[in-house]
């Protein structure tokens, strides 16, 4: 199975053209929040419908920058990770749109234990399930996917606390734009893709009851 993911879209989804080659055999794209620019439905279903005619199959979550009644919409359309989990191809899926709290009070800010308990529902629907593809639009607190310039870490303390509990083969998050990057915390690879208008994007495979994820630039 080939996953191919990427977020903070914001709108700008002229990339999609350039990734005929890495979508041709793509099984599933993940969209990993922030299809917009602080808009609603009608914007995120401009996004949503340019991602679903370069590949069908679709998942999404919403992100900070998505007004909250994104959720609902895409929970309509039956593409919503957000709370949620799916089993597809083997592989176990679940994930939390939003961000957590940030000084700037984006349309969708969750508390950590909003975070976690998110995270939770997903998970409890897949638990079972290995491998497992954990996606928060939130990079887990202190890697090199969660810095702002100049260093500090500014992601979720929930998610990774999540992470080193229950230990998902692999985190995809975003949020962070200048951190696109790939780490690990303990067995689990976290990888932000960073804007998609910059071109980076993850790749996940799944072979052998393994997932293998790697960032690209297009």
């Amino acid at each position: 199975m080939k996953i191919v993911s990427f977020g903070d879209v914001h709108m700008a989804t002229r990339n999609l053209a350039r990734m005929d080659a890495v979508l041709r055999d793509a099984d599933l794209i993940i969209v990993s929040g922030d299809l917009t620019n602080f808009g609603g439905p009608e914007q995120a279903r401009i996004v949503l419908d340019a991602v679903r005619a370069a590949a069908p199959r679709v998942l999404a979550l919403s992100g900070n920058l998505d007004r909250p009644e994104v959720i609902p919409y895409l929970e309509a359309e039956s593409v919503s990770l957000h709370g949620r989990g799916l089993v597809i191809d083997g592989v176990g899926i679940f994930g939390c749109g939003g961000s957590n709290i940030t000084p700037f009070k984006t349309p969708t800010e969750l508390t950590e234990d909003e975070i976690y308990e998110t995270l939770a529902r997903g998970y409890a629907e897949v638990r079972e399930v290995r491998p497992l593809l954990m996606v928060c639009h939130t990079p887990p607190y202190e890697t090199k996917c969660d810095r702002i310039a100049g260093g500090r870490p500014v992601g979720s303390t929930a998610a990774r606390r999540f992470i080193e509990e229950f230990k998902p083969d692999v985190c995809l998050s975003g949020h962070i734009h200048e951190s696109a990057a790939v780490d690990a915390i303990g067995s689990t690879t976290i990888v932000n893709a960073g804007p998609f208008k910059d071109g980076g994007y993850i790749v996940v495979r799944s072979a052998g009851g393994r997932l293998a994820a790697s960032l690209e630039f297009l």
